[in-house]
């Protein structure tokens, strides 16, 4: 059993030695030797050997013929393949003797195709390496000719175009890294320069206002001739100017639309030599403004730029906006303030005009607000410090013409207006202050004479000065006197000066007509009403003011009331607009004349009876004398004395207006009122006197001295010291004191008594109680006698100055009842 197993394990190997590649027959071979049958196996192989040799042996004896005739076929070809290899050689070598030249010239062929294939590929990077160096050398040469915004185009197509086509090159990634710190300077360059240009301009603001008022002024000067454009004020456009509006610039050239002056202020030198007034656009370099526009717009950055322009434009409006605190001392501070401002809306109105969003309307509107309202509380403030009527005027023109300005640029200006209207009452306060100075230093220098003319020349100057219309004066020969003093042409001149002064005032303030006669007319009534009639009753009440001057100034004032209608015409003419036109304001001279005439009255009647009061206060009466017996009592020396007096003011009053005139008094009404006012002073003065509480006894010699003196005040009276009086109505005055006199030295009491009450009573006019009062003083009296002397007639005599007092006192009661 184990033989045959073994013989089949050595059959397995055989097989596996037969069928197995010879590398790996190691491992068999070594499970035979590590049996035990490596005889047996070693007979196997030999066996296995044997048998092999035997079938080779029986194949090679089934192919030898073939393999004899394939040989004797082989040695044939052998013979021709000699022959073929010998004319292979000499082929080859006819052949390579013939392709050395063809070699070499295709070597040198190969060599010229790449040589040309290099050169192409040279050619092609070169072309596209070209262009960037060549953009990048513009490039240097925009930058140090600093042309920033052309730069930033050039940049750009460096960036975009040139670089990406060129590769990958080590002077292109350069470039590439240089291309953030390019763009950082000229963002840079550009703000430093918009700077450089927004404080030039905040400097020469007030040039750049000066220049577009003069254009203003020289605009205004042309309109009634020739038409205004839309936008009168701008002016010529220049080439420079249109190449900014468009906002393009000319990269063929490589400029920039506007000088690269950075100041922001052009010389104008160069004007034209027609002497026409440069515009703003003419002064002013706008090109940093546009280039950084154009700039922050290819960056990105365009609304950076706007806010930023507009915070500090808002900024520099703040500064322009604020006056000077002494800008109301001199007219030139309000000239230089409203050139600042000027020249910034004229700069504004220009940007926005030649740019494309950097500002926009509503912006400018709503800055020209802001500035509107300060500007009209500036001017209110500073205004109202002002007392120079002429400065005042000067400032109304500078302001019409600061806002005729303006609005030629579209900014409203109606406010201003009607702050200058504000201005007007001012203006006329100042005007009536002046005025007042005026009148009253013609009012004192005044001689309070009537004007003598020698000459016709002089005559007719006078006349020319005052409407003057008397026939009878001219028919006069010279010399002769004008009826009034200097003041009335002097005045009358004023006046009207006073009127052009309000006149000028009216001017370019866009008012109709009727306007400006209102305003005329309210304040020339103004000073009429409470200027020359302070001046007036300053001058007819201050003291030291004589009788004539008063009588002089009553002249003057009627001569004044009667030019009132002459006025009234001038104001007319110079404003056009005729006299009865419907709501037209009156002048009210005719009742401030009048009024001052009356005051002057007055004025006469108070002096007067002042002067009365000072010759009777040189009264000395004894009033304990006793009857004279014989011979007439003279008048006491103090009433002759007043009387003369009288005489000699009252010839004065010949002077008065005599011709009657509208509202004006009759004919020698004044002098006629001042003489029975004095007559009534006077007699009631006496009267106080005799019935003066402190006298406590009165003779009766002192009742007849005090009527001698009566006496000769009513002979004053009969005299007639003024004319015009009827019958005895200057007698009238001294009927009280006349009455009562005679009632005491006539010791008519039983008629008094009986007819008290009734109208044909001889003593109408004696007050009881005077009489009462009177009659107590002789009562002391004769109380006083009647102690030193016991005669019966005196004691019989005061029982009936008793008795008539009980009757008196009966009589007051029953009256009073």
């Amino acid at each position: 059993m184990a033989s045959v197993e073994t013989a089949a394990e050595h059959e397995r190997i055989l097989r596996e030695i037969e069928s197995t590649d010879p590398n790996c027959i190691g491992p068999t071979l070594r499970s035979v030797y590590d049996g035990q049958e490596h005889g047996l196996f070693m007979e196997k192989l030999d066996v296995r050997i044997r048998n092999h040799d035997r079938e080779i042996e029986k194949m090679c004896n089934h192919h030898f013929q073939g393999f004899v005739d394939s040989i004797t076929e082989l040695l044939k070809v052998r013979g021709e393949a000699q022959k073929l290899k010998s004319q292979v050689t000499e082929t080859n070598k006819r052949l390579q003797d013939d392709g050395k030249e063809l070699i070499g010239s295709m070597e040198e062929l190969k060599q010229c195709r790449v040589q040309q294939r290099n050169i192409s590929t040279t050619i092609d990077k070169l072309s596209h390496c070209l262009p960037v160096l060549e953009t990048y050398g513009r490039l240097q040469e925009q930058m140090r000719a600093k042309r920033y915004y052309p730069a930033l185009r050039t940049l750009e197509q460096l960036e975009l175009t040139c670089l990406p086509r060129a590769g990958q090159y080590r002077f292109c990634s350069i470039m590439a890294d240089n291309i953030p710190k390019l763009r950082s300077h000229i963002r840079d360059t550009a703000m430093t320069q918009l700077r450089d240009f927004l404080e030039s301009i905040r400097k020469h603001s007030d040039k750049i206002g000066e220049t577009a008022i003069k254009q203003a002024q020289v605009q205004r000067s042309l309109d009634s001739s020739v038409p205004t454009q839309p936008r009168a004020l701008i002016g010529r456009r220049s080439r420079r100017e249109a190449s900014a509006a468009t906002g393009v610039e000319d990269d063929t050239q490589g400029g920039s639309p506007m000088s690269e002056k950075d100041s922001g202020i052009l010389d104008v030198e160069e004007e034209d030599e027609d002497d026409e007034v440069p515009g703003a656009h003419d002064l002013v370099d706008f090109s940093p403004v546009y280039r950084c526009l154009h700039i922050y717009t290819v960056l990105g950055l365009r609304d950076t730029f706007e806010n930023y322009y507009r915070k500090q434009r808002r900024k520099q409006a703040r500064l322009v906006l604020q006056p000077h605190s002494n800008m109301h001392e001199t007219l030139e501070g309000y000239r230089r303030y409203f050139n600042q401002i000027v020249g910034f809306f004229v700069v504004e109105d220009h940007i926005l005009h030649t740019t494309q969003g950097l500002v926009n309307r509503a912006y400018v509107e709503e800055l020209w607000e802001l500035a509107l309202s300060k500007i009209v509380a500036a001017l209110r403030t500073h205004s109202s410090y002002c007392d120079d009527p002429d400065l005042v005027l000067d400032l109304k023109n500078l302001i019409v013409l600061f806002a005729d300005t303006l609005q030629g640029y579209g900014f409203p200006v109606s406010q201003l207006f009607d702050m200058l209207l504000e201005m007007r009452e001012q203006y006329g306060e100042i005007l009536l202050k002046r005025w007042n100075i005026t009148f009253r230093q013609v009012l004192d220098q005044d001689n309070y004479s009537p004007i003598p003319v020698s000459t016709e020349q002089e005559y007719r100057q006078y006349t020319s000065q005052f409407p003057l219309q008397d026939p009878e004066l001219e028919k006069l020969p010279f010399p002769k006197k004008l009826p009034f003093s200097e003041f009335v042409p002097k005045v009358y001149c004023q006046i009207k000066e006073f009127i052009y002064a309000c006149l000028k005032y009216s001017e370019d303030l866009h008012l109709s007509s009727t306007e400006v006669d209102d305003m005329i007319r309210k304040s020339t009534n103004l000073l009429l009403t409470r200027t020359l009639s302070h001046c007036l009753q300053y001058a007819i009440k201050k003291k030291n003011v004589g009788l004539a001057e008063l009588v002089q100034v009553i002249i003057n004032t009627t001569h004044l009331e009667q030019s009132c209608h002459f006025l009234e015409e001038f104001i007319s003419n110079i404003t056009n607009v005729p006299p009865d036109t419907v709501n037209a304001a009156k002048l009210y001279g005719t009742s401030t004349f009048k009024d001052a005439r009356h005051a002057a009255e007055a004025e006469i009647y108070t002096s007067l009876n002042a002067k009365i009061d000072q010759f009777l206060q040189l009264a000395d009466y004894n009033w304990l004398v006793a009857v004279q017996g014989g011979g007439t009592l003279a008048a006491s020396d103090y009433l002759v004395d007043l009387i003369a007096f009288l005489n000699s003011t009252f010839a004065v009053f010949t002077n008065l207006p005599g011709t009657p005139v509208e509202h004006a008094t009759l004919p020698g009404k004044v002098a006629q009122t001042a003489c029975m006012s004095a007559c009534k002073h006077i007699s009631t003065s006496l009267m106080q006197l005799l019935l003066d509480p402190e006298i406590r006894q009165i003779s009766i010699g002192a009742l007849q001295q005090l009527q001698t003196d009566v006496i000769e005040c009513e002979s004053f009276a009969s005299a007639g010291p003024v004319a015009g009086f009827q019958g005895d109505t200057l007698l009238l005055a001294f009927s009280d004191l006349r009455q009562l006199l005679d009632l005491f030295t006539q010791w008519d009491w039983s008629t008094y008594l009986a007819d008290y009450g009734k109208p044909t009573c001889k003593y109408l006019r004696v007050n009881p109680h005077n009489a009462l009062a009177l009659l107590e003083k002789m009562k002391e009296m004769g109380r006083r006698s009647t102690v030193f002397q016991f005669r019966k007639t005196d004691r019989d005599r005061q029982k009936l100055i008793d008795t008539i007092i009980k009757q008196l006192r009966n009589l007051i009661t029953q009256h009073h009842t």
